[in-house]
């Protein structure tokens, strides 16, 4: 995937893939953990942004 095809989500998307709350993924943004950028004010998440942190999570609980 290149950056010119990556996949932008809003934080309600987000919500829904990892089932937390909007206080949680911001909280996530927030303390780096979920890396976003910020489009004219709209806070987007790339979806491998998603991805890597569900991995990371994984590897840490291993």
């Amino acid at each position: 995937m290149t950056i010119a095809t990556a996949e932008l989500l809003t934080v309600p998307e987000v919500m829904t893939r990892l089932k937390l709350g909007r206080s949680k993924v911001y909280d996530l943004i927030r303390s780096r953990r979920l890396v976003s950028i910020k489009i004219d004010g709209a806070r987007r998440i790339p979806a491998v942004a998603v991805q890597d942190f569900v991995l990371g999570q994984i590897e840490a609980a291993a």
